[in-house]
């Protein structure tokens, strides 16, 4: 995070106490982005885990288990324990696949993607209130530094899905 009255040129030597400002602007964001959601999430006895993977599986409806892994990066123990949760509370609706019978493709039920759209909104009430304050050049050069802290892995899979979206 650059300090006020720095050329971008600057940003290449970056203090230490600079990226502290810039790690703990990150911690408070972090916390704002997800309150809302969180509270909407507490109420159903729902964290954040359940979340991810309702948008995940609404960002691509029909996608089966092992990618939703792939995408989460969590345990399978981990995401069955959520998946059993969202399946038995009607929120997701899981089915066999047609060509291999050994997958399962998820689905959001209608109150599925209602909550998801509940919870998606809140945030981009928040993402498109700052975007709007802080400008077009500063949204290009936050989202390349998003992209630069991914790791390569991470990089690749945020890269397909925007992709597989445009």
């Amino acid at each position: 995070m650059a300090e006020s009255g720095t050329s971008g040129e600057n940003l290449l030597f970056l203090t230490d106490e600079q990226l502290r400002k810039g790690i703990e602007a990150m911690f408070f964001a972090y916390r704002g982005f997800t309150a809302d959601p969180d509270r909407i999430l507490a109420e159903m006895s729902y964290g954040r885990a359940h979340h991810r993977a309702l948008h995940f599986i609404n960002r691509s409806n029909g996608t089966t288990v092992n990618n939703l892994l792939a995408v989460l990066g969590v345990t399978k123990q981990s995401l069955n324990r959520v998946l059993r949760t969202l399946i038995a509370d009607g929120l997701v609706e899981s089915r066999i696949g047609q060509r291999d019978r050994r997958e399962r493709h998820l689905f959001l039920t209608e109150n599925g993607a209602a909550l998801e759209r509940q919870l998606s909104e809140a945030q981009r009430a928040r993402m498109r209130a700052a975007y709007r304050s802080a400008g077009p050049d500063a949204v290009a050069g936050f989202r390349r530094v998003l992209e630069a802290m991914m790791d390569d892995a991470s990089r690749a899979q945020y890269l397909a899905l925007k992709e597989s979206k445009s």
